[in-house]
């Protein structure tokens, strides 16, 4: 057994001297190479969002009382000026009925001193009564026009006192939570709404981005209409992943960058038609980048020294340059776009770079002779074929 061991490594020396005296040399090692060209990438940023509706208003009371009838439930969609709660109307209407008296009786005493008033000027004018008692009078006519005024006042009040029972929605939404219910004493100094209306016909994504990432998207300027014209259309990944189907518009910019974090905030409008959209549900805007004119290599194919990155283009003698390149900073997590440091048609090894040297020679094959030749080895060694399958 031992001799034949012996007699098996004698035959594959020879035949690699073989090999070796029919090219003159050693050939070079194989390594697959692909041919550069430029494209075009679509990239997108995302942003983590929290999507609110276009309004969300807190219902409270005007006035105090129980709960004497709820109209509405959780979720239910409102129109605006819709009847929400009634609130005990007893004691408002006996107010409105109270201040209605009192504006009668005002109106009566008003036309009695109306007529005292016009006797006294009579009299007067015929020196029976005297200028001190017809001022008297005329005082006192003013006093019943104020008297009236006032119980004007109060009745108007007590009316609006009386509206205010019933409660009603300030616009279009969908009614909130419902945390009081029939019987429920309620007034408007309490800490907790009665529910919140949210308008979500239209909702908002509000989301955060970078000083430098908002610079690199209007480093051109302008008016800050200008800037929101020129920001591409947005889409709304929402949290099972799906992409929300209409996309929107970034309407707002703060002027101010957080000193803490060092971001600034931004607003997407998004329709609601399919009234998919919930207040305070979140998701992630995204952003799409479109890159023109850019290399696409694999990830595989580079090395990195101090933050920087290199290929091994081949040369035309078939020697391989480390050439530095520059890369964008968005990937989709195999490949690079390359910015600079390559051009179209340029020979970019893709596999084994961490063995390569600068100025090594190489025998250029493409991705698929590599293939193959992988493929034809393995069925070789499969079919005890050593000669073929180990060299």
């Amino acid at each position: 057994m031992k001799s034949r061991l012996v007699l098996l490594a004698c035959c594959l020396a020879l035949l690699s001297s073989c090999k070796e005296g029919n090219n003159g040399e050693a050939k070079a090692p194989e390594y697959a190479v692909i041919s550069t060209q430029a494209t075009t990438a679509q990239l997108t940023n995302s942003y983590p969002a929290t999507i609110r509706g276009k309004q969300d208003v807190e219902i409270r009371p005007m006035v105090s009382g129980f709960i004497t009838q709820l109209h509405v439930d959780e979720g239910a969609s409102v129109k605006k000026g819709q009847v929400l709660f009634t609130i005990d109307q007893v004691q408002y209407r006996a107010a409105v009925e109270t201040a209605q008296a009192a504006v009668e009786t005002a109106k009566a005493a008003l036309q009695t001193q109306q007529l005292t008033t016009q006797n006294s000027r009579e009299l007067n004018k015929k020196g029976i009564v005297s200028d001190y008692q017809l001022s008297t009078s005329e005082n006192q006519l003013a006093q019943a026009k104020a008297a009236l005024a006032q119980a004007e006042a109060q009745l108007v009040n007590a009316k609006r006192n009386l509206q205010y029972t019933e409660v009603t929605s300030p616009s279009d939404g969908v009614v909130g939570q419902i945390p009081y219910r029939i019987g429920s004493l309620v007034s408007a100094s309490m800490a907790t709404p009665m529910t919140t209306v949210a308008d979500i016909s239209e909702m908002y994504a509000y989301f955060s981005m970078t000083e430098r990432q908002l610079l690199d998207m209007i480093r051109e300027g302008g008016s800050m209409q200008e800037i929101l014209a020129k920001l591409p259309d947005v889409r709304l990944q929402l949290i099972d992943g799906s992409l929300y189907p209409d996309s929107g518009r970034v309407e707002t910019i703060s002027g101010v960058i957080d000193p803490t974090t060092g971001s600034v905030s931004m607003r997407a409008m998004f329709p609601n038609s399919h009234n998919v959209l919930r207040s305070n549900s979140t998701g992630n805007v995204i952003f799409p980048n479109i890159l023109k004119d850019v290399i696409l290599v694999p990830q595989s194919a580079t090395t990195e020294i101090q933050d920087k990155k290199f290929v091994f283009v081949v040369q035309a003698d078939n020697t391989v340059k480390n050439t530095e390149i520059e890369v964008y900073t968005l990937n989709d997590g195999k490949n690079y776009y390359v910015t600079s440091g390559l051009k179209p048609g340029d020979k970019v090894v893709i596999e084994g770079v961490q063995a390569l040297k600068d100025g090594q020679a190489i025998t250029p094959i493409t991705p698929a002779e590599k293939e193959a030749a992988y493929k034809q080895a393995l069925e070789d060694q499969k079919n005890g074929n050593i000669q073929t399958a180990f060299q």
